[in-house]
């Protein structure tokens, strides 16, 4: 059942609907158009549509790790109820039983979430996997689901009146959920809250890894591929705070969009937990026609004021060779990532380090495509692709041992994915990166970076404080 509702902006209906449903268990993908400037970019809807979930009437939730035991054979861990990718697979109804409600959005229902970087020890036991202390899985089931069109500014509110844990469906409270959902959309609403005093808010951060330690780290890493060991590998730092009470994440959200639009942004509030996030990279999108496209970013340079030194910026990096190569890299990672799962025959790269332009940074952007077989679901796609290779390195499993004696903590949600996955088998998710993620008073930031044999350790140092730096401004007053 789609019912429209009068326009508001997805991060108001968020604060409105939080208001007065209560935050834990929202979840908002959130996108904005205009934010990418990429001449001959063919739209993909990846700036059209936001979706918005509170008050998930089913959740999915994997705080288990992996034991394994003897007669391991690489990336073949034994199916297990906790394990994050099956429980997945358990959360959609059987292929082809499911018929998804008609309707203009291109997700009419499912599950809203994140999968956590560490959801690879569920996958392979060779890195030094480390156990984070966020969930390894999370998602909720929405019901109703918010759906903004922002380039028509609509919004429709889907329901599909679940009664239980099956699939059975009501179109009674299907209709009832919608009548409540309305009236809190059209209520006024209550005064606003006054502004939290800046004082309340910030705090220091700590960083990790120091700046000259980082550096070493590059240094490592050069020798490691110099001796063939690896052939790039994706770096990060992580800076912490902890706060005299536990910040509103809609808050330190709304200062991170406002900061840094991006076309895969979000936030997801669970329990003690928040993920906010804006982040420019696809990681994988899947449409009801078993066509696959993941959007692989490797090149960064900074923006400038001035707009004839902000082109050649972007001219320098288009003509890097070691960025170029970076990408290429990582490019052909996930055309095998990809071709593990597809149609033999359908893997393609529609672009190559095409230039992207952020309100911070330009980047260079990769597009691979390919057609899931008959045989294979969106699960094993995520499973033959996880983690994502532009965050880890190539060959994947090495470059993630490789990290993981370099750096002092689990990524956790960082590096992993926010995602909607649809009961009819789609699925649009993004990489975890420039996130905040929150934990009661603790907030964590990480940023990192790409290395390959001609990295300079004191650009890449650079590089890694320039995608940190909006992060660690959530703390301050919005200007």
């Amino acid at each position: 059942m789609v019912r429209p509702l009068p326009w508001r902006e997805p991060y108001g209906a968020a604060q409105l609907l939080a208001s007065r449903w209560g935050r834990d268990g929202l979840v908002l993908l959130d996108t904005h158009p205009g934010c990418v400037d990429a001449p001959g970019r063919q739209q993909d809807g990846a700036s059209r549509w936001s979706f918005l979930g509170v008050g998930p009437v089913r959740q999915l939730c994997c705080q288990s790790w992996p034991s394994w035991g003897p007669g391991f054979s690489a990336s073949c861990a034994e199916a297990d109820e906790d394990d994050p990718f099956t429980l997945l697979r358990q959360g959609l109804p059987e292929r082809g039983s499911w018929t998804p409600a008609s309707g203009p959005c291109p997700f009419m229902g499912g599950w809203m979430g994140w999968l956590s970087f560490e959801a690879g020890a569920w996958l392979e036991r060779h890195p030094p996997w480390r156990r984070p202390d966020q969930p390894l899985l999370w998602a909720g089931l929405h019901d109703p689901l918010l759906c903004f069109d922002l380039l028509e500014r609509q919004v429709f509110a889907v329901s599909h009146g679940f009664t239980g844990e099956g699939w059975e469906r009501s179109t009674t409270l299907a209709a009832r959920r919608q009548e409540t959902l309305a009236h809190l959309w059209t209520a006024p609403a209550p005064p606003p809250a006054p502004e939290e005093e800046p004082e309340a808010v910030q705090g220091a951060w700590t960083w990790h890894t120091s700046a000259g330690e980082f550096a070493r780290q590059v240094v490592q890493l050069k020798e490691r591929i110099g001796a063939g060991d690896v052939f790039q590998a994706n770096l990060s730092c992580c800076c912490e705070v902890t706060l005299p009470s536990p910040p509103d994440p809609l808050g330190l959200y709304g200062r991170l969009r406002q900061q840094s639009p991006a076309p895969f942004a979000g936030l997801v509030v669970h329990g003690e937990h928040a993920l906010l996030s804006a982040s420019p990279e696809r990681f994988l999108r899947v449409g009801g026609d078993g066509w696959v496209e993941t959007r692989p970013i490797k090149g960064t340079r900074p923006r400038h004021q001035d707009p004839g030194q902000d082109a050649a910026l972007a001219v320098g990096l288009i003509t890097s060779s070691k960025d170029r190569a970076e990408n290429l890299m990582i490019v052909d990672l996930l055309r095998n990532d990809l071709g593990r799962v597809c149609r033999p025959g359908t893997i393609a790269v529609p672009t190559l380090a095409g230039l992207e332009s952020y309100r911070q940074v330009h980047h260079l952007t990769s597009v691979v495509t390919g057609r899931l077989r008959a045989d294979r679901d969106v699960v094993d796609l995520l499973r033959s692709a996880w983690p994502g290779g532009s965050v880890t390195g190539a060959p994947k499993v090495r470059s993630c041992q490789r990290l993981a004696e370099l750096e002092p903590l689990p990524r956790g949600p960082y590096c992993g994915s926010l995602f909607r996955l649809g009961l009819d088998g789609s699925l649009d998710s993004n990489i975890i990166i420039r996130t905040v993620i929150q934990k009661g008073c603790r907030l964590r930031a990480h940023a990192g970076c790409g290395i390959v044999y001609d990295s300079d350790p004191a650009a890449e140092t650079r590089e890694m404080h320039l995608k940190m730096a909006p992060l660690l401004q959530v703390l301050e007053p919005a200007p």
